[in-house]
């Protein structure tokens, strides 16, 4: 994807006070990640925040992620926290493509994260949440399944769930689950690729069985669309009272995040659906989740 965006470009874009970069030493690398707080961090000191983590596709940076996804904003118009963790080599051990137990160690770095967290902000540990685009939403979904008692809900745009990770999913704590995912994106199929990762709507089978949500799936709901969008999403829901399990399909849709303006990565990523705002349907679908 696109060079790294320097930090020099990061802090002319962001105020510094509100968007910071930190690091951390997690084993034997200095590991970094962004923190941003929105403004009402500071108006309300003693309030404790819900945190998002927000992670970046394979090939992306921190910076990028935040620029693209312009999740901050969202985090104003609702007050949490936002995490930019980095990966080493611009990546995530998912499993494909790096061993999943012998690699990198990017569960620890999270858990890394959200310790010094604890010590340096006033987080709601409650309201912990994990979000990514395509190699960051898979390794979304691998926080889901290895530290379900940490994240209350998941959220994965492009990326359904790796196979590593159902191969070596133990633990039994049930986890809210969103999953978005374009018909027409070539980066990360629809339909699955075997031994790799499940479809989007065997994910969604997936989870539902995790969670023990059993019963006839209600039908799919139209969004409204949007004039001059010819993409089309239908949204697909159940729930057990405390968790649900959500998919939206985005007809037509490609690689990318909902909402977001168009990104230049070099890649036939598809179109970009207008009809959802995926920050918007992330948070309303978080809000609803508690540890």
């Amino acid at each position: 994807m696109k060079i790294a965006i320097s930090l020099l470009l990061l802090s002319c874009l962001s105020t510094p006070v509100l968007a910071q970069v930190q690091s951390l030493q997690h084993k034997e690398d200095k590991r970094r990640y962004i923190v941003y707080t929105p403004q009402s961090y500071q108006s309300q000191p003693q309030q404790a925040f819900p945190v998002v983590f927000n992670f970046h596709g394979g090939g992306m940076s921190m910076a990028e992620q935040m620029l693209y996804t312009q999740m901050n904003r969202t985090a104003e118009r609702h007050q949490f926290i936002v995490v930019y963790p980095q990966g080493i080599k611009q990546d995530w051990n998912v499993g494909f493509g790096m061993d999943y137990l012998a690699g990198t160690d990017d569960v620890g770095f999270t858990q890394a994260i959200l310790s010094k967290l604890k010590q340096d902000y006033r987080i709601d540990d409650k309201r912990v949440y994990a979000t990514g685009l395509s190699r960051g939403g898979f390794f979304a979904l691998r926080l889901a399944a290895e530290l379900p008692q940490q994240f209350a809900a998941v959220a994965s745009v492009g990326a359904p769930m790796p196979e590593p990770v159902v191969q070596h999913h133990q633990k039994t704590d049930k986890v809210g689950m969103l999953l978005i995912q374009g018909t027409a994106d070539k980066v990360v199929l629809f339909e699955g690729k075997a031994a790799s990762y499940l479809s989007a709507e065997g994910t969604f089978d997936y989870w539902r069985k995790h969670n023990g949500i059993d019963g006839a799936v209600p039908p799919a709901r139209l969004i409204p669309a949007v004039p001059g969008d010819d993409t089309q999403v239908t949204h697909m829901a159940q729930g057990n009272g405390a968790q649900q399990v959500a998919l939206l399909t985005v007809k037509d849709g490609g690689h990318t995040w909902p909402g977001a303006d168009a990104f230049n990565i070099g890649l036939p990523i598809g179109k970009t659906t207008r009809a959802i705002d995926a920050n918007e349907v992330i948070w309303e679908f978080f809000s609803r989740h508690r540890r």
